[in-house]
């Protein structure tokens, strides 16, 4: 099997998933750097002439795998240097063990575009992708308070467990 060192750059196609013996593994998506400005029109359709490329990547460095599957999200930009090794098969993407990671940007934060509930202790938020506010009750249905947005439920939470001790 031919393998190569190599440092490439492209984005995280899907959440890194955690492997065997403090392995993680991710799917990363190249785009040629020859790419064509002029796109082949085709039956009126317009279609890049060089695909993208996508390349299953691992590693075991622990420092690496705890970012992976701590910190990297779908749509973040990446620079990865290690060993490239051929597809072991025809159809099959080439695999790159990380030796070397680093995060370029970051993608877009996913925008809730359904209702969902959450839980804090003993309190439940309602995130609705329509509204940046979040209704918070208490496990018990008492209202506890309206948070501006995300990141003010855990002070909607304190002010209300001083003024009336949660649901304890």
């Amino acid at each position: 099997m031919h393998t190569q060192h190599c440092t490439v750059d492209g984005w995280v196609d899907a959440i890194p998933a955690p492997g065997p013996n403090g392995t993680a593994a991710f799917d990363l998506i190249i785009q040629p750097a020859d790419l064509d400005i002029d796109a082949v029109p085709v039956a009126n359709v317009v279609v890049d002439d060089t695909p993208d490329t996508v390349i299953t990547c691992t590693s075991d460095d622990p420092r690496i795998t705890r970012e992976l599957l701590n910190g990297i999200q779908p749509g973040d930009l990446l620079r990865v240097t290690g060993t490239l090794a051929q597809p072991p098969a025809a159809g099959k993407s080439a695999r790159l063990t990380v030796g070397i990671l680093e995060v370029l940007d970051t993608g877009l934060i996913p925008v809730l575009s359904d209702m969902v509930l959450d839980r804090y202790a003993d309190y439940v938020v309602i995130f609705d992708g329509e509204s940046g506010q979040v209704p918070v009750f208490t496990a018990s249905g008492r209202w506890a308070g309206l948070a501006d947005n995300p990141d003010a439920i855990a002070t909607l939470i304190d002010t209300d467990q001083r003024v009336n001790g949660g649901d304890a």
